[in-house]
């Protein structure tokens, strides 16, 4: 007997599975609430006639965004009750990520932040069609909606998203260019260095989630959030150190204090300036920034 030997829907499900769990992270900006989500659909998965669907790829994206929505609708709730922003959970990503620049600029935690304000309805719409490339039939069939309805969806959706997102793309090798300045002016306790590198209307976001001291609400201007910033380090305490990293397909940097994880800051970069800083302190959202998690848009 061959130990090797799996049933199709076994391998169709093991095929799809980076795609699978990189839409249901997507969608919930969580990759344990992913995980669940994947483990939903395989049991669905499981039941279904494979000789009844034409597109396997489809039916399973159709299955894991189902489950997904009902996950966002749970979280929503929970995130009501989050102390301070809530901020999506940042991933360690392979090379392979960050040479999709599409694909790294939607899994950028600046973008994910955005698509916090949308319905669930909306971001799945959002997602799949943004994202991934899904067509209006099939996210129409995912969300249980007329395609002319997902298409005025989708429409809402990307214009609330685009009146956020920074007008200019930026290349990998500029955002790298202001992190380095900016580990430099942190490491060398230089803060003044850094009104070089902040954007004047620079906004900071951090989730504590309560475990860790965060700012409640997003500090605005790099005159406030280099005050905050230089107060943090103070009360920090310890040997503060900065290790660049990659972070959802873009640039970042792991933050330690006296060795230990502190936190990971993730960048939104504008015409060589710093316009965004995301700052994930919270223990429970840091554990897979050392360790790849591999993400795909196919």
């Amino acid at each position: 007997m061959n130990d090797h030997v799996t049933d199709p829907a076994t391998e169709a499900f093991v095929a799809h599975r980076n795609l699978l769990f990189t839409v249901a992270y997507e969608m919930l900006g969580s990759a344990a609430d992913a995980e669940d989500v994947l483990q939903e659909a395989w049991l669905r998965w499981v039941k279904v006639d494979l000789e009844q669907v034409q597109d396997q790829r489809a039916y399973l994206v159709r299955i894991t965004t189902r489950q997904a929505l009902n996950r966002l609708r749970t979280l929503k709730r929970r995130k009501e009750a989050y102390v301070g922003p809530w901020l999506p959970e940042p991933l360690l990503t392979a090379p392979d990520v960050a040479e999709d620049v599409e694909l790294s600029e939607n899994l950028s935690l600046a973008l994910m932040f955005i698509l916090e304000t949308l319905s669930p309805t909306e971001r799945a719409v959002f997602v799949l069609r943004e994202v991934f490339d899904i067509g209006y039939e099939d996210i129409a069939a995912a969300i249980d909606k007329s395609p002319a309805a997902t298409r005025q969806i989708a429409y809402r959706a990307r214009q609330h998203v685009d009146a956020r997102r920074p007008r200019t793309s930026v290349s990998p090798e500029e955002t790298r260019e202001a992190l380095n300045s900016f580990q430099s002016a942190l490491e060398t306790g230089d803060l003044h260095g850094l009104l070089d590198v902040l954007a004047p209307d620079v906004v900071f976001v951090s989730d504590g989630g309560g475990f860790k001291l965060a700012a409640l609400r997003p500090v605005v201007g790099a005159d406030k959030v280099l005050r905050y910033m230089a107060g943090s380090v103070e009360k920090a305490g310890g040997t503060f150190t900065s290790e660049p990293t990659t972070v959802n397909g873009n640039p970042g940097l792991i933050l330690r204090v006296d060795g230990v994880i502190d936190g990971v800051l993730a960048f939104r970069v504008e015409n060589a300036r710093v316009t965004g800083l995301y700052y994930v302190r919270n223990p429970e959202k840091l554990t897979r920034v050392e360790s790849e998690t591999p993400l795909t848009s196919r």
